[in-house]
């Protein structure tokens, strides 16, 4: 937004959209700093606000989902594993999936989620999706306390590999950010968003390496499999964790590279699309 100010009697200032696609103001944001904090406090307080089990859902969702998964998967369909137990094989899985599905899905309904604010009160609308990343990463960080220990359990302890972690989890929250950028403008003039989405994510869990590893995939197929960035993300991320796996450095490279060209795109189709927000939500 250009902001001028115009001396008189009265001065007041004008706020007028930018035209083009326009860098992101990084001044602007941390000015609003506050309010980010204030949003994200918010959004963590109602989460758990009266809840009887309060964060152990975090804990329990995942440990559900991941018994699910060990009984098909496992037990039924009899997949591998890479050599460790499924149940923790599956929580692993389920863990970096959960960091990309919350993530992008939260971003997605910050703005419908926010309208009022949208349509009264001027400030940076970039606020609202990033004020979602601090409880999906508390979440992330409760869960892990729990993959620690199931860890200690099954006597499976992670490589060198685990330095690594802080990288696979960046480029997860950049691919499922830009994304939810995209998703979140685009939703402001077009609810359909909001219907197709959960159906899309389902759809790309089972068609990501989240409840069953790659070498269960065909090799004649694993071109075209990997041509989902998520599936060299989620092959890195449970490498980096339990030391399992192997990774190709072409699909490692193509991942990363596709995450952050996600993640800048939808900053700038965001704020390309900024100045119609409070006109059409």
């Amino acid at each position: 937004m250009e902001v001028r100010a115009q001396h008189g009697p009265k001065p007041y200032l004008t706020i007028r959209p930018t035209s083009g696609w326009q860098a992101i103001e990084l001044a602007e944001l941390w000015q609003y700093r506050d309010l980010l904090f204030t949003l994200a406090s918010r959004d963590i307080s109602i989460r758990y606000k009266q809840t009887v089990l309060g964060v152990v859902w975090v804990i329990l969702q995942p440990l559900i989902s991941a018994g699910i998964f060990s009984f098909v998967f496992g037990k039924v369909a009899k997949l591998p594993s890479d050599g460790v137990p499924y149940f923790l094989f599956a929580f692993v899985g389920l863990q970096a999936w959960s960091l990309f599905n919350n993530t992008l899905s939260k971003s997605n309904g910050s703005l419908l989620g926010n309208a009022h604010l949208v349509s009264k009160v001027y400030f940076p609308r970039l606020i609202l999706p990033l004020s979602t990343l601090p409880s999906t990463l508390l979440d992330f960080a409760v869960a892990m306390g729990m993959l620690i220990i199931l860890m200690v359990i099954y006597h499976v302890a992670p490589g060198w590999g685990l330095f690594t972690l802080p990288l696979w989890l960046l480029l997860i929250t950049m691919l499922a950010m830009g994304v939810g950028l995209i998703t979140a403008s685009l939703a402001v003039s077009f609810r359909d968003v909001n219907y197709i989405l959960p159906v899309a994510m389902q759809f790309l869990m089972y068609g990501s390496p989240v409840a069953y590893a790659v070498s269960a995939v065909d090799p004649k197929l694993r071109f075209v499999y990997f041509l989902n960035p998520l599936s060299g993300l989620l092959e890195g991320f449970r490498w980096s964790v339990m030391n399992r796996g192997h990774l190709n450095s072409g699909v490692i490279a193509y991942s990363a590279c596709f995450a952050v060209a996600a993640f800048v795109t939808g900053l700038f189709a965001f704020r390309r699309m900024e100045k119609r927000f409070a006109d059409v939500i």
